[in-house]
């Protein structure tokens, strides 16, 4: 259902300019949307720490603003970094916003980002052979990016550059000054293939370096004109003189083929000033399949129709959650966040497309066929938020990931947790209906194989913890090589609580009581002599020296320091209370976790976005500020959080800023749930923490039909405080809510206030459920 959205810019909510009453032009929430958000780096030094080190530029969100359908694995973006000579931010990233200068724009296919193949540029004048690519200052006041469509004018070429998309196309639009030599540059990446110009139209090519196997995509593409080109070429690099400059290239006028490293084609055209050459680009298993996708999606060259039809899809998304009151600022982060949300996982194939399965297999999907979750990132909470608003995708993609696990044999994992549970257990709590006495099978052999892909299985089953081997010499700066056996053994207690669930469900009691036990494994790497979860030697002694300020990436923890994995416990938050001593030892450490300055030595690169020791740019201690629910202490969640909303988010001078890197929609949902007001500490539980929601009224029109409605009264920024509350117009005093209260649809109603009321939502018996509070139930 598309639901209509009127969205009030000026005015204070009233819709009403303020010289006479007239009304204010409504904008939708697809108008708000800026994906050029996420895409520069916080400036504040404060915020970031010790980071970069020297040599590197500093984390941006490392979001694309690309032109693409939601969750499509095709995207038309642009191109300023040239990972083809540098790899300096961990991946490999298209764009970043500070860089000043353009290389190219890529027509996607599921091999997106930095390295997605061919770069494709419009170059007025002379030229040169890739990875020299011909840069070009651009304009940042002409630049212009919303949902499904990107803009820019090249200020060297005095040209503008267009990108749209559909499902399985990219269609860009030059608009070329006066000139006898306005070129179109189309290059393969170093890994290389082949090139063709065939006719005077169209150019394609075979990716055959590399692992083209991996594209789900497919290896070939085509390039069609919208007109014939005068003159063309081939070039490719030769690597025999690479660093000697000239001799450096092989490219030879009318050649029609060419195969190497760098492979591509030059196009020449005649342009009259404010004329336009378009350029349509699909990929496919075969060129014939390319083809018949240019066919199928674009059949004309009509660059309005496709813009307005990617406008339109992204529209009746975005409109599933209607925003009143807040900022402009905050309503552009808020929808912008929302769409980059849906970044992943990538829609591989609709229902009758061909995809290529994890054997290398081309099948024909009969069903919406997704790609892997990023289930250490997203798996935290996007997937809660796909369940909300789209519980029917989600379905397609646990799908997806069954018929993955039964073609590789064990689900699909990621980094050093198991976390595909998560999905299951959180959409079986939430109602969605599947198999999941057949997902269970491969959940469960993930949890008990040790030759599968849960690392270090049978050192954790056996000891109840995984240790480290002590680096030799300094392990600060971060160390690379190690098991992160802390970090690793609190997410493998974190998935056995998820999957000791699933088994109570499914009626497998022995199986339930193996995994709850395993749940307990945390309790194995926290040393009370220093109050900090600690790693081990084979031997089971503390690993020393020991400071909980470094933040290393693979020893005893991972990405993180020992202060941010203290709060790892997402599944049993009252024992991890427990063993720090009770409510107020817990409030204390949680207060000084927030308040211990950052001075560590070693660089965590995506650890930026501090607040004390807490790092919003990664996801081991994002669920952290909303832990002071279980300790009665909630109003320290709704400053906190008001505080992470306005400083980590577009509070640089651009207003694009993330923390860290966005990981393909964790980050944003990070954003889009707690400035709603509520965020799932556990995904694989059906219950969401309050925080403070930045706007007055939001309405979530949830995937069954019906809404969610928050409303904050006598809500601003200074009122962060909750008051009093009540859910469908009955007192509440629960710092939570679970799925039951609101999967018939609900209105919770918030009372605002300066101060905070330290009554509400701090009784013992209103703390959201935990594992050991179970346990002691049960006794």
């Amino acid at each position: 259902m598309t639901v209509a959205l009127a969205i009030v810019v000026l005015g204070g909510g009233t819709g009403y300019a303020r010289d006479g009453g007239v009304p204010q032009r409504a904008m939708q929430a697809v108008d708000e949307a800026n994906p050029l958000v996420g895409t520069a780096p916080l400036d504040r030094q404060s915020l970031i720490g010790n980071a970069p080190p020297p040599g590197e530029p500093l984390y941006s969100g490392m979001t694309s603003p690309g032109a693409s359908l939601p969750q499509s694995s095709t995207e038309a973006t642009p191109v300023n970094l040239n990972v083809d000579l540098s790899y300096p931010s961990g991946v490999g990233m298209s764009y970043y916003y500070p860089n000043p200068t353009m290389i190219g724009f890529t027509g996607g296919g599921s091999t997106y980002g930095g390295q997605a193949s061919p770069m494709i540029m419009p170059v007025v004048g002379d030229w040169t052979v890739p990875p020299d690519y011909a840069q070009s200052y651009y304009d940042k006041a002409s630049e212009k990016a919303s949902p499904g469509y990107y803009a820019v004018d090249l200020a060297t070429f005095h040209t503008r550059v267009e990108l749209t998309a559909t499902q399985r196309t990219s269609l860009m639009r030059f608009t070329f000054p006066a000139s006898h030599r306005s070129n179109v540059i189309i290059n393969l990446r170093r890994p290389g293939g082949d090139v063709e110009v065939v006719g005077d139209h169209t150019i394609r090519g075979v990716i055959t370096g590399g692992h083209p196997e991996r594209d789900s995509d497919g290896p070939w593409f085509v390039a069609e004109f919208s007109r014939p080109f005068a003159g063309f070429g081939t070039f490719r690099a030769n690597h025999d003189h690479e660093g000697y400059g000239i001799g450096d290239a092989d490219v030879q006028q009318d050649r029609r083929t060419v195969s190497g490293s760098y492979a591509g084609a030059y196009v020449t055209f005649d342009t009259s000033a404010g004329e336009q050459v378009l350029v349509k680009i699909a990929h496919g298993h075969s060129a014939e399949e390319a083809e018949q996708r240019l066919r199928d999606e674009e059949p004309d060259w009509n660059f309005e129709r496709v813009h307005a039809k990617a406008r339109a899809a992204w529209a009746q998304l975005l409109d599933r959650v209607e925003v009143t009151g807040g900022t402009p600022k905050q309503r552009m982060l808020f929808y912008s966040t929302l769409y980059h949300s849906f970044a992943s996982p990538r829609l591989l194939a609709r229902k009758g497309e061909r995809f290529t399965d994890a054997r290398g297999q081309v099948q024909v999907a009969d069903y919406d066929h997704y790609g892997p979750v990023p289930f250490w990132d997203t798996g935290r909470n996007q997937i809660v938020l796909l369940m909300l608003l789209e519980p029917k995708v989600v379905q397609d993609i646990m799908r997806s990931e069954l018929d993955r696990a039964r073609e590789r044999g064990y689900m699909d994992t990621s980094f050093h947790g198991d976390h595909a549970v998560f999905l299951y257990d959180g959409a079986w709590q939430r109602g969605i209906p599947f198999d999941y006495a057949a997902a269970y099978a491969y959940l469960r052999k993930n949890a008990t194989d040790p030759n599968g892909p849960r690392g270090y299985l049978a050192e954790y089953v056996q000891n109840g913890w995984i240790s480290d081997i002590v680096p030799p010499g300094n392990p600060s700066p971060p160390y690379a090589g190690g098991k992160a056996g802390v970090a690793t053994t609190l997410e493998y207690a974190w998935d056995d609580h998820a999957l000791a669930d699933v088994a109570r469900r499914l009626g497998k009691k022995d199986d339930a009581q193996v995994f709850l036990r395993r749940a307990a494994n945390y309790r194995n790497v926290f040393d009370p002599s220093v109050g900090f979860m600690r790693g081990k030697t084979a031997d089971g002694k503390w690993i020393a020296p020991f400071d909980p300020g470094e933040p290393y990436y693979n020893f005893m923890m991972k990405e993180a320091s020992g202060w941010s994995t203290l709060w790892l416990v997402p599944h049993d938050v009252q024992g991890l209370i427990d063993l720090l001593g009770g409510r107020a030892a817990f409030n204390a450490k949680l207060d000084a976790f927030f308040s211990t300055p950052y001075t560590a030595k070693g660089v965590c690169r995506d650890c930026t976005g501090l607040i004390g020791e807490y790092v919003q740019g990664n996801q081991p201690d994002q669920q952290a500020a909303y832990l002071y629910a279980w300790s009665g202490q909630p109003w320290k969640t709704q400053a906190l959080v008001r505080r992470i909303l306005a400083e980590m988010y577009g509070s640089d001078a651009s207003g694009y800023a993330f923390p860290g890197m966005d990981d393909q929609g964790s980050t944003s949902s990070w954003y889009v749930l707690s400035a709603m007001g509520f965020y799932p500490v556990d995904p694989s539980s059906p219950d969401y923490i309050l925080g403070s929601p930045i706007f007055d009224r939001v309405r979530l029109h949830m995937g069954n039909g019906k809404v969610l409605e928050i409303v904050a009264r006598n809500n601003s920024a200074q009122n962060k405080y909750i008051q009093s509350a009540t859910l469908n117009g009955k007192p509440w005093h629960k710092p939570w809510f679970s799925h039951a209260d609101i999967a018939n649809g609900a209105t919770l109603v918030l009372t605002m206030g300066p101060e905070p009321n330290k009554a509400w939502g701090a009784d013992p018996a209103d703390a959201p459920p935990s594992m050991s509070a179970h346990e002691r139930d049960r006794q």
